[in-house]
């Protein structure tokens, strides 16, 4: 039995088609089916079903796929310890980031690129999702680690957190509203305004929907969109009150108010969420050790500073 036909049987699976399955192996559609056959040929057993319009597993195949994978794995992570026993480090690192992390706050193509340098042999895969998505996905080790906004304070089971930015929510409107040029509001006055903010699933929405259902209403959100920078143009148009971190609403553009949010304080916290047992390989554990070190350092983070109630115009 060859490893290179573990591979393919493995790949045929992930991608329900021969065709797809050898172009993403760099091998001809004929010589991935011969070599799929030759194992069905081994084994005594016929592992895909090619009857429908894409291939699946027959019983056998589905019993056969863990020990394949398994196996496949096995061989990747003794070749990456031989690596870094040699003073290579090489593999991929799958990591995750919340939709529309700002660049100028977290820097990641600057962690990447330092990394890189150092270790160009690490090949990365960039996931962008929503924070339920992304800590689901850790949980299960899909993905190797992921920054991530937090609902609220409660562990999470079989991730390790790392907390990296901790701010309260804001309000902020436009030239003209009744807010504008409040210092602070209690939330409780957001409660018949149609709101601007983050879909559901994001950690930011679900830190607003606890903290209304707190003060006894439930937020009436008119609009919402994945970027956070998305929300400012509907705020300056008059479309409602957006809430969003302080940090985020500092960059707000000319005109927009900003204002605190009281009784209750909603807060926004993003963290570095990782597998509580570690990342699996090599590579990304060198990744995680540079991330953890790097992004504190790199965070310009504005908690603590004042809110400024307008953004001139001029």
């Amino acid at each position: 039995m060859e490893l290179r036909h573990l591979r393919s049987f493995v790949t045929v699976v992930e991608e329900a088609n021969f065709t797809r399955a050898a172009a993403r192996l760099h091998l001809a559609q004929p010589g991935v089916s011969a070599q799929v056959r030759q194992l069905e040929k081994e084994l005594g057993q016929p592992l895909l079903d090619r009857s429908g319009r894409t291939v699946t597993l027959t019983e056998a195949g589905e019993a056969i796929l863990p020990h394949a994978r398994a196996a496949l794995a096995a061989v990747d992570a003794m070749r990456e310890t031989a690596d870094e026993f040699a003073g290579l480090l090489r593999g991929r690192v799958r990591l995750g980031s919340l939709l529309g992390a700002p660049p100028e706050v977290f820097d990641l193509a600057g962690v990447l690129a330092d990394f890189h340098d150092a270790y160009p042999g690490v090949e990365f895969s960039l996931t962008e999702d929503t924070s339920d998505r992304l800590l689901t996905a850790v949980r299960h080790g899909t993905l190797d680690m992921a920054l991530a906004s937090l609902a609220d304070e409660r562990p999470l089971p079989g991730v390790a957190l790392q907390v990296l930015l901790d701010e309260p929510l804001v309000g902020v409107v436009a030239a003209g509203d009744p807010l504008h040029g409040a210092d602070a509001v209690p939330l409780t006055a957001l409660r018949d305004r149609p709101l601007i903010t983050l879909p559901s699933g994001t950690g930011v929405r679900a830190v607003l929907e606890r903290a209304c259902a707190e003060a006894g209403f439930e937020p009436p959100v008119a609009f919402e969109a994945s970027a956070p920078q998305a929300l400012f143009p509907l705020a300056a148009r008059g479309f409602g009150v957006a809430v969003l971190p302080a940090g985020i609403a500092r960059r707000s553009g000319p005109g927009l108010g900003t204002f605190a949010l009281t009784d209750p304080t909603p807060r926004a916290r993003v963290a570095l969420a990782r597998p509580a047992a570690g990342p699996a390989g090599p590579a990304a554990r060198a990744f995680l050790d540079h991330l953890s070190a790097s992004l504190p350092a790199r965070l310009r983070t504005v908690t603590g500073a004042p809110l400024s109630r307008t953004r001139p115009s001029g």
